[in-house]
């Protein structure tokens, strides 16, 4: 039953989250908004609050416990059969489980009596029993089922076809052809860099995509919808259908809104089927310039300088999915020209560059790194582009390229810029040849934006202050997105790159011959103007509105 009634504000003075004032100013201002905000996301909004922190206070004094909605085991099909959507949404309630006595019911807002109890009313069937969950994945559950009303045509289009042998009209597309495209075309207006379709235990195949970084579910289907979409990707990347127990790599090509897209296919063998991966190469972004990757102005006038440098090698660290292939190309695509002759090595080569003579390199046949970068000083290369330094081979090699007056780009494997001399002595180079042959190390990151539709100022959460104090006074100005449907609710849109440079000098390159600690390291650069953090960087940022606190934390808490 929803018979319990509490004033959120009271409640959280008595637990010692707000004081009075803090109270009346949340009310005054929720007053001014003509009562269109609710007094939790003021709260919220204000910095006084987390939302988990919320929940967590509401759980306690309501008596209702908290649940995972990911964890359970949701039957949408059912949901859209049963219960009324448009009463669910205003309740922020999902049925999430029912039994002989109860259906179980997660909300986000379980102080909205009047909803609740309509929706009670309506169900009748049963008594409601409450439990709290996130907005966010609240969110994400109702864009689940409207995805799986849409599609349920569709499907019913691609079982027939399969029932039929596969037969289609004179000139159309097959079903099973037109249902990829849907879900292409819904990841490629979605902004998605890559297309995961992921058999799972219970029978059915999900297909998620990867929006500004984090994975997202878009479709749910079953197994046989499964086995039919996999086979065609598959006769699409021209890799052998018949073939599940070994991964395997294919490549294909799509026109999808008038321009030509790219895919690259990756499958590996799961206990429960092959796991599909595609990765989404949209020709037009290889033509990024540098001031379009996020570089602040000390930091991109410090990289144009290493980049013009006629010799030595340029280091972009980072983790898997940082950007780090973007920003090289787009330090090729300043620097190549007519008049000088660029190589690259490749694995996989992803984008096809002018001017530029590309090497896909293929270990199997005994084309590594390594063996590449001694065949391309035969070349005659003014730069030449190592996609990534991966031993101590092709480490060697590249210093020796970078010795004998070429300049070297490449990517390495760190978390931090310094953090690239010890990982080279690991490797196994010696330290004067680092400091003879490195010229500089980026480190970088990508961090989602704000999104620009629903964007406003918020207060720093007083949970956030002792990570943020040393670069932002307590009262300053920062954003965040309240979540509409053009970022999918998720409050960012687009991704930028924070970035940290660590240039070498006299005495820089004098301290790595003596083989000193990171620390030591860093602390001279930083002292000496040569190096800043890239929290620095994303707080910059911060001040600006363009990313938020969480976002930078998010990225840097290794650090």
């Amino acid at each position: 039953m929803i018979n319990k009634k509490i004033r959120l504000g009271d409640l959280l003075i008595e637990k010692g989250y707000i004081t009075q004032e803090q109270l009346e100013s949340a009310l005054k201002k929720q007053k001014e908004l003509n009562f269109t905000k609710k007094l939790g996301e003021i709260f919220i909004d204000e910095g006084y609050i987390s939302q988990k922190e919320l929940l967590k206070v509401l759980a306690i004094q309501l008596k209702i416990p908290f649940v995972d909605l990911f964890g359970e085991k949701i039957d949408f099909e059912k949901i859209v059969a049963k219960y009324p959507i448009t009463l669910l949404k205003t309740a922020h309630a999902i049925p999430f489980n029912e039994d002989e006595d109860f259906i179980y019911i997660a909300t986000s807002d379980p102080l909205n009596y009047d909803a609740l109890e309509k929706l009670e009313r309506t169900i009748s069937i049963k008594p409601i029993q409450l439990a709290l969950a996130y907005d966010e994945d609240i969110k994400v559950i109702f864009k689940r089922i409207e995805t799986l009303k849409k599609t349920k045509a569709l499907i019913g289009e691609v079982k027939k076809e399969l029932q039929t042998e596969g037969l289609k009209k004179e000139g159309e597309d097959s079903a099973v052809m037109q249902l990829i495209h849907l879900f292409i075309s819904d990841a490629i207006e979605k902004r998605a860099s890559d297309i995961h379709i992921e058999p799972e235990d219970n029978g059915r195949m999900i297909i998620r995509s990867r929006i500004d970084g984090v994975l997202v579910e878009n479709f749910v289907f079953d197994m046989e919808i499964y086995h039919a979409v996999s086979s065609r990707i598959k006769l699409l990347g021209n890799i052998d259908i018949s073939e599940k127990r070994v991964p395997q790599d294919g490549r294909f090509s799509l026109v999808l809104f008038n321009k030509p897209y790219d895919f690259r296919l990756s499958t590996t063998p799961t206990i429960f089927g092959e796991s599909i991966v595609m990765r989404i190469l949209d020709r037009e972004k290889v033509l990024l310039k540098l001031e379009d990757l996020g570089f602040e102005d000390e930091n991109l006038e410090s990289f144009n300088n290493l980049i013009s440098s006629p010799h030595g090698i340029l280091l972009i660290t980072g983790p898997t999915g940082s950007g780090k292939t973007t920003t090289l190309y787009a330090a090729l695509n300043e620097i190549k020209s007519i008049s000088n002759k660029v190589m690259t090595a490749e694995d996989p080569v992803e984008y096809r560059l002018p001017l530029v003579q590309q090497i896909q390199i293929n270990e199997k046949t005994g084309l590594t790194f390594a063996r590449a970068i001694r065949s391309f000083l035969r070349q005659d290369p003014d730069i030449i582009l190592i996609g990534e330094i991966r031993d101590s081979e092709t480490l060697d090699a590249a210093s020796q390229a970078a010795l004998t007056g070429h300049m070297v780009l490449s990517t390495l494997h760190t978390n931090d810029a310094p953090g690239a001399i010890p990982r080279m002595v690991q490797m196994g180079l010696k330290p004067y040849l680092i400091s003879d042959s490195l010229i500089g190390v980026v480190g970088q990151r990508l961090v989602r934006k704000i999104c620009p539709y629903c964007k406003h100022e918020v207060k720093i959460q007083k949970s956030q202050l002792p990570k943020v104090e040393k670069y932002l006074k307590p009262d300053a100005v920062v954003y965040e997105g309240k979540g509409c449907s053009k970022c999918d609710f998720t409050g960012y849109f687009s991704r930028t790159m924070i970035s940290e440079i660590f240039v070498l000098d006299e005495e820089i390159a004098k301290l790595i011959t003596e083989n000193v600690n990171k620390i030591v390291l860093t602390e001279y650069a930083e002292k000496e103007g040569k190096y800043k953090p890239m929290i620095y960087d994303g707080m910059n940022k911060v001040l600006k509105g363009i990313t938020t606190i969480a976002e930078v934390l998010r990225v840097t808490r290794e650090q």
